[in-house]
């Protein structure tokens, strides 16, 4: 199988929900950011995009707005409003960017959206201080709402974040691990992305007010739509067009991460794996040729095409959970349109 992948960010600017979050977002974002004053300002707010790394405004908002977007489309097919789930979209793009800054400190990113990151750029005391801070401010905006949803949403948020820390430590055992399961590996990406997207896909409906029997099916909607996501993520962190990624080229082989499609690769038990694995137990860094060879052995053992197939049963699996109810038709087919554009976005 050889499914084809088409860029993220031009497919969900598309969206009302993307929109909605664009227009909605950045001056709520921009509040809370300066609430934390002095430099965590400057830097949180660099993060998000809403300023240069000398403070200047912007004027936009960096990010795809991915997880908001669900917030806002799970919301509509239960028939809620936009405004209602602000909140709940301000919290998770606050929690997605602090889990950024803190992955980009533990991988040693240096670039990320086409610029340093914020440790690359502030350096490390200073970023793992913004990512704390956005972390408290996703649950300051959240107890701050006078919603009936409040309640469910502080207590799944702090839910999500221990899931969020349990799959980035998972993550993290994995580089120090001879052996790595597809099984371990989607279990690790169910923490590490899709607690995130599944609090969003939680929240939308909580804050529409949804039968409370919606909520959990939504989160596991989300959580199972967040693993295809990273799944085809894993494919674009090693085929993807730096262009569109917004990484170096062949940065995830560089630095022996066990992605998706690496990890499916040194467990097909071909001759391909065996030579991906006898490159992967050194200790000296790449050379362009060498990660071009790395590309082509992951391919040839199969990790591409497994990565690509897992996706698409993750999001059959997702929309399982959402028969037999009763959804806006028109929410719901945008809702469908995105899930599988996401999962069939070009490199």
């Amino acid at each position: 199988m050889n499914t084809p992948i088409v860029t993220s960010r031009s497919v969900l600017i598309t969206y009302p929900e993307v929109q909605a979050a664009r227009g909605l977002l950045p001056s709520v974002l921009q509040h809370w950011i300066d609430r934390l004053g002095g430099d965590l300002s400057r830097i949180c707010g660099y993060q998000l995009g809403l300023c240069r790394s000398d403070g200047t405004p912007t004027g936009k908002i960096d990010g795809k707005l991915l997880r908001p977007a669900f917030a806002f489309l799970c919301s509509a097919v239960a028939g809620g409003v936009p405004t209602d789930v602000v909140p709940a979209a301000t919290a998770i793009e606050l929690l997605h960017n602090a889990s950024l800054i803190h992955d980009d400190i533990m991988d040693g990113d240096r670039e990320r959206r086409h610029r340093p990151t914020v440790w690359a750029e502030f350096g490390i005391p200073s970023a793992i201080l913004a990512g704390d801070a956005l972390i408290a401010l996703a649950f300051e905006v959240l107890v701050g709402s006078k919603n009936q949803a409040t309640s469910d949403a502080v207590a799944n948020l702090a839910k999500t974040l221990r899931l969020l820390a349990r799959g980035q430590d998972s993550d993290l055992r994995f580089e120090n691990t001879s052996i790595v399961g597809v099984d371990d590996c989607l279990a690790m990406m169910a923490g590490k992305t899709g607690a995130l997207l599944g609090w969003a896909c939680r929240s939308g409906v909580a804050y529409a007010a949804a039968p409370a029997v919606w909520l959990d099916r939504f989160e596991q909607f989300g959580t199972r739509l967040g693993v295809a996501f990273q799944l085809v993520d894993d494919v674009l962190g090693i085929w993807g067009d730096p262009q569109v990624t917004g990484k170096p080229v062949g940065s995830d082989l560089r630095g022996r991460k066990k992605s998706a499609p690496v990890v499916a690769a040194l467990t097909a038990g071909t001759a391909a794996s065996a030579r991906l694995a006898g490159f992967y137990s050194g200790a000296r860094g790449f050379t362009d040729k060498e990660v071009t060879l790395l590309t082509e052995l992951v391919a040839d053992a199969g990790g591409r095409n497994w990565a690509l197939s897992e996706a698409e049963r993750q999001l059959s699996a997702a929309w399982d959970l959402l028969d037999g109810l009763e959804l806006e038709p028109t929410a719901r087919r945008s809702l469908t349109t995105l899930t599988s554009d996401l999962i069939t976005r070009r490199r």
